[in-house]
């Protein structure tokens, strides 16, 4: 054998050797980002109030569950939790329920927003949640933006239904579209009130105070509102939905923990 091959074996041996020996370690998992404690679960302060986290389902306008949401949950800063708390004590007394469709909302769900608004091919969901505006518009009409005030934690999406009401049936993927903005009885079945939209209607009809929307659709608008408002909660003008508690406890912070109770407890 060679004196260079030699010299090489001498030393490649020892080297396996050690290899060999070293216990096997897996490369170990990133570990995810955790709520503040600031954050808590809403059904834990109030567990009447009704959840449907539209995000976390097929039955959005992407047609595909959501990065980020782990479990079907409301995650809120506990001070606008403890206001929604308030708020559904009010409109108990009256006969109606709060439901929420979103509340904290990670930045990756908001990145998978803006990637799929870029796919101009995906239309989907287009005959119910956009029906009149072209994809090609979404960022520039403010439908979709790469940063959300969900992400900070005191926005909430959310609607009343009356009680004691029946459960909203699945969406079947593939199932036949109604525009968001046609009479109550022929789209998509929520056993919310009339707001005059459906939620996340990507029409002008979705303007809080839209001249469009009259009577008692105007009036459950109205209702939500008002309540609301007397609470601390702003509304988006261009969402009837569409509140955020106020003071914000973290009003330039984009969080990305998933929705998720492990994301609370550790």
């Amino acid at each position: 054998m060679p004196r260079l091959s030699v010299a090489l074996r001498a030393l490649v041996l020892p080297v396996a050797a050690l290899l060999a020996a070293a216990p096997y370690t897996p490369a170990q998992a990133k570990a995810e980002p955790k709520a503040p404690k600031e954050f808590v679960a809403l059904r834990d302060v109030d567990p009447t109030i009704r959840q449907e986290i539209r995000y976390f389902t097929p039955h959005n306008f992407t047609g595909d569950p959501v990065d980020g949401y782990r479990q079907p949950m409301c995650v809120l800063t506990r001070p606008a939790a403890e206001a929604l708390h308030r708020a559904q004590r009010q409109l108990m007394r009256r006969g109606y329920t709060l439901k929420v469709y979103d509340c904290y909302r990670p930045q990756r769900a908001v990145n998978d927003f803006v990637e799929w608004a870029k796919d101009l091919g995906d239309q989907r969901m287009k005959g119910e949640f956009y029906p009149e505006v072209d994809k090609t518009r979404l960022f520039e009409d403010g439908y979709i933006a790469e940063k959300s005030g969900h992400s900070r934690g005191s926005t909430v999406d959310l609607t009343i239904a009356r009680l004691p009401g029946l459960p909203t049936r699945p969406y079947v993927p593939g199932e036949r579209l109604v525009p968001c903005y046609a009479a109550k009885k022929d789209r998509f079945p929520d056993n919310s009130v009339d707001m005059g939209t459906g939620y996340d209607c990507f029409d002008t009809r979705s303007h809080t105070l839209d001249p469009r929307i009259k009577g008692v659709q105007r009036g459950n608008r109205l209702l939500l509102k008002g309540t609301l408002e007397r609470l601390g909660f702003v509304n988006l003008a261009e969402e009837w939905w569409h509140y955020t508690f106020q003071p914000e406890l973290f009003p330039d912070t984009y969080f990305d923990f998933p929705v998720s109770r492990r994301s609370l407890t550790g």
